[in-house]
């Protein structure tokens, strides 16, 4: 896995756009300004911090050594996945796409809607 492919689908999720709003190297991605996942880019090794169901975090963590509580996140929220090879990209975007989802959910109707509505095409 690499940034270029992770940057991609995090940005291929309908109504999401990357932001730096903590510092020029803490690419965040946000669906309609709520965050779901973030890249340190200048970290030593790659890494994402995505949003997870308080159980599957510790779950997952139990589960895998590449999965650690979220690093300056709230860690009972949040996990770090650190890139090394060890998880199969499958299960990567998975986790991406549980984050991206939790926070749709929080949403209210009327932005779940939005969502929707660019998903089929028909608003930007």
């Amino acid at each position: 896995m690499t940034y270029e492919k992770l940057d991609a689908y995090c940005l291929s999720k309908p109504g999401t756009r990357a932001t730096y709003p903590f510092d020029e190297t803490a690419r965040v991605y946000k669906v309609l300004d709520k965050m779901f996942a973030l890249i340190p880019e200048d970290a030593d090794s790659l890494r994402i911090n995505l949003k997870c169901d308080p159980d599957d975090a510790l779950a997952l963590r139990a589960l895998y050594q590449a999965i650690i509580p979220g690093y300056h996140m709230n860690k009972q929220h949040w996990n770090t996945v650190l890139i090394d090879g060890s998880l199969p990209n499958d299960l990567l975007f998975e986790l991406i796409d549980h984050s991206y989802d939790l926070v749709v959910a929080k949403m209210s109707k009327a932005k779940q809607q939005q969502l929707s509505a660019m998903k089929k095409g028909h608003l930007d």
